[in-house]
């Protein structure tokens, strides 16, 4: 009895020792488990699987752990590299869309005021070419003259072709005049403007210069009847020009070196000499 009694200790002491193996090495399973493949015990329930063959089954796991090996170490500061160009990322979209929007504000901004401008250039380009035409007939006796815009699609940028047709000539552009005509359409067209749009005051230096004589006149009585609205400063040696001045300012050198102004008031002359 007592023999019967010891051996069912010592198979109960047996059978104790390999439940506490079990369970270490259960454990151990458990916690390897999770070391390398981050499954708990319910996970790994979850998706286990019947084995055809033992064999072929640690075949399959010596191919999955190549597999793994063959990736490399993994990168430890991916995600943080990652969080930092995902924020630079998002950052420049954010700059791009605003520029997109800023530009499509600006392109906006722009066509308003092309078109402002094109109904401005047209109302002040009609008024240029009605007044150089009325201009040019009264310098020159007679003729006709027109501005043509060279691209009525695009009169910002385009090109203006000049064309005259003094008294008793063929119309023409004006690069086919002579050296005379194209200076005194030149003068028609400054004259032009200033009748639209009158400035202060003017400074003309010898632009009479290649014109005749007859010509001349005809300027210098025309500059007369703008010269309520604009003063005339004007650099000349033709007389016909000085004749229609007020006052003249002579420079001379009497002495080497030393320049001397005169000045001549012709209206104030005019009345001491009693000449109309």
């Amino acid at each position: 009895m007592n023999e019967h009694l010891l051996d069912l200790e010592r198979t109960a002491s047996r059978l104790e020792q390999k439940m506490a193996t079990g369970a270490l090495e259960e454990k151990q399973i458990l916690d390897r488990l999770w070391e390398h493949y981050e499954l708990s015990h319910s996970d790994a329930q979850a998706q286990r699987v019947e084995l055809e063959s033992r064999l072929k089954a640690n075949r399959r796991i010596g191919e999955l752990k190549r597999e793994i090996s063959a990736l490399g170490t993994p990168n430890i500061g991916a995600i943080e590299e990652f969080d930092r160009v995902n924020t630079r990322y998002t950052y420049l979209s954010e700059q791009r869309d605003d520029v997109e929007k800023a530009g499509s504000e600006i392109r906006g901004v722009i066509e308003e005021l092309t078109k402002e401008m094109t109904g401005i250039f047209s109302q002040q380009f009609k008024l240029l070419s009605e007044s150089f035409q009325s201009t040019f007939a009264d310098l020159f006796g007679g003729g006709q003259a027109t501005l043509e815009l060279e691209d009525e699609s695009d009169i910002l940028n385009c090109g203006i072709e000049i064309k005259a047709q003094p008294p008793g000539k063929t119309l023409k552009t004006i690069s086919l005049l002579s050296g005379g005509e194209k200076a005194f359409v030149a003068i028609a067209l400054y004259f032009s403007i200033l009748k639209v749009h009158p400035t202060p005051f003017c400074v003309m230096d010898e632009i009479e210069a290649a014109l005749d004589d007859a010509n001349v006149t005809r300027y210098a009585r025309y500059m007369r009847t703008l010269a309520g609205k604009t003063q005339f400063i004007v650099i000349t040696h033709r007389r016909g020009t000085m004749e229609e001045a007020d006052v003249l300012y002579g420079v001379t050198m009497q002495e080497q070196g030393v320049s001397k102004i005169l000045t001549i008031n012709l209206n104030d002359m005019a009345k001491e000499l009693n000449i109309k």
